[in-house]
């Protein structure tokens, strides 16, 4: 039983009220580590440890602060195998996911924003009439806090504090009290490569006492935050007494609309992974799919027997295409949108069972699940679930596809197959989407921006609309 600890001015700590969580292997639903119960007295402590180590931090070159974020991928790197297999047991994904997606994406996040901050250059404009030079100088913000979500753990935490500290900021972290594993391990990491004291602080605990504490913090300057819409909310509405900055990657449900005309087995096979990647539990997962009636039963048909040779089981085991949700309440959550599925305005095509695989009985096993929809104001087509669902609907033409796609709440990403250049280009100007993917899905550059419109959030991370966020520009007007 690994009990972790808190990471403050560069120790590790145990919580105030000497509290423990218990930590859940979802494969087997067996408690397997402890982390801290922290309450709004680890939070103060770690942004006391933050404000002290700003002004030496602010003030050192932006080569010394790269050269600690090359250490840190270096060490990750080195350890990238027991990190996957870390966020395989904690959030129970496929290792073979972890190892190609999670703790490579961790490792280019910070080697991506220590080379990034050499491009990231002040403005000047001459005023030749009145004599006068402007100067517009990005100056770092204080301490800020970083809340990254359960489903990508240390990919999404180092997305959020490399920014932060290239650009001169201390950062106050908050994991997801479900995956503290590969973040209690980067503190670990972090004493490795000798980072200054109080530059990262990492407080484990829920959301409710360690998040809010976060939020509310008079000397927290900013807040970047991944996770549930309503949960955002909160957030907004707690912060804008203090005028904080604000950025929220927040839900999504995602559109994939599919052209008659497109590479048809591309795809049907970038649906099925679009659809269940990650068990479903990735923000930019296509949970709708929109296809042209003439082409609609047979991509029926395809899908399901694509999601039939999908292997739930062990996330250890290499055969696994999908492994278990990240918790019993996740679970069950997701599950009742299948078990009142028709009550709910769809039909079960397939899948929509537990499952129990063997040495795992007790794991949060589910069978992928296709259901079809006629109306898209019924819930399953409203509503973020969040896991390895998806729901099928006809159209008739392009515009009644735009007009389907826009008729969420939601608006983080959307996908569109087709060969036709003027329909790929058309459509996506009218989609109302963060993201626009044209016969790909999941492509990921980190130098665009990244996020949603509508209930999906506010702001934008990634490239260097990051390094502008966790940064104030500031005029300094000289006349000579």
């Amino acid at each position: 039983m690994q009990v972790l600890k808190n990471y403050i001015n560069g120790e590790l700590l145990d919580p105030g009220s000497q509290q423990w969580l218990d930590n859940y292997n979802p494969a087997t639903g067996q408690v397997y580590s402890q982390l801290p119960n922290s309450d709004s007295n680890d939070v103060h402590a770690a942004v006391q440890a933050a404000r002290q180590a700003f002004p030496a931090w602010s003030r050192s070159s932006t080569e010394e602060r790269s050269g600690y974020l090359f250490k840190l991928a270096r060490l990750i790197e080195e350890h990238a195998d027991e990190l996957a297999r870390l966020e395989s047991i904690d959030n129970g994904k496929p290792l073979s996911l972890a190892r190609s997606v999670d703790i490579p994406r961790a490792i280019k996040n910070f080697h991506f924003f220590a080379q990034a901050i050499a491009m990231f250059s002040s403005e000047t404009h001459e005023n030749i009439a009145q004599s006068a030079v402007n100067m517009v100088l990005r100056e770092p913000l204080g301490v800020v806090a970083c809340i990254s979500p359960w489903n990508l753990p240390l990919y999404l935490l180092t997305w959020k504090i490399a920014p932060a500290l290239i650009t001169g900021n201390c950062v106050v972290a908050k994991p997801s009290e479900i995956t503290p594993m590969t973040a209690y391990r980067l503190s670990e990491l972090c004493i490795e490569a000798g980072l200054p004291k109080g530059v990262l602080n990492i407080v484990h605990g829920e959301g409710n006492t360690v998040g809010q504490a976060l939020v509310e913090h008079r000397d927290i300057k900013a807040i970047s935050f991944t996770g549930g819409t309503s949960t955002g909310a909160d957030i907004a509405t707690r912060a804008a007494g203090q005028f904080k900055k604000l950025s929220l990657e927040l839900g999504g449900k995602n559109p994939n609309i599919i052209f008659p005309d497109c590479d048809y087995e591309k795809a049907l096979d970038t649906a099925v992974n679009a659809a269940f990647k990650n068990q479903g539990q990735i923000c930019l997962c296509g949970s709708r799919f929109f296809i042209a009636d003439s082409m609609y039963d047979k991509f029926k048909y395809d899908f399901i027997e694509r999601t039939r040779a999908l292997t739930v089981g062990d996330p250890l085991d290499a055969k696994s295409d999908i492994g278990a949700l990240v918790s019993r309440e996740h679970l069950q959550k997701v599950y009742y949108y299948i078990k009142h599925a028709d009550e709910l305005g769809g039909k079960i095509l397939f899948g929509g069972k537990r499952l129990h695989p063997k040495g795992h009985e007790d794991g949060n096993f589910l069978q992928p699940t296709i259901i079809e929809v006629n109306d898209n104001q019924c819930p399953l087509n409203q509503e973020e679930i969040f896991g390895p669902v998806v729901t099928l609907c006809r159209f008739a033409s392009e515009a009644e596809a735009v007009a389907l796609a826009n008729d969420v709440r939601y608006g983080l990403s959307a996908s569109i197959w087709t060969r036709d250049v003027n329909r790929a280009l058309r459509v996506s100007k009218n989609l109302q989407a963060g993201t626009v993917w044209v016969n790909t899905w999941m492509l990921r550059d980190p130098r665009v921006p990244f996020g949603g419109v509508k209930a999906s959030g506010v702001g934008r991370e990634g490239g260097l609309e990051a390094l502008r966020f966790f940064t104030e520009p500031k005029n300094v007007c000289i006349q000579y």
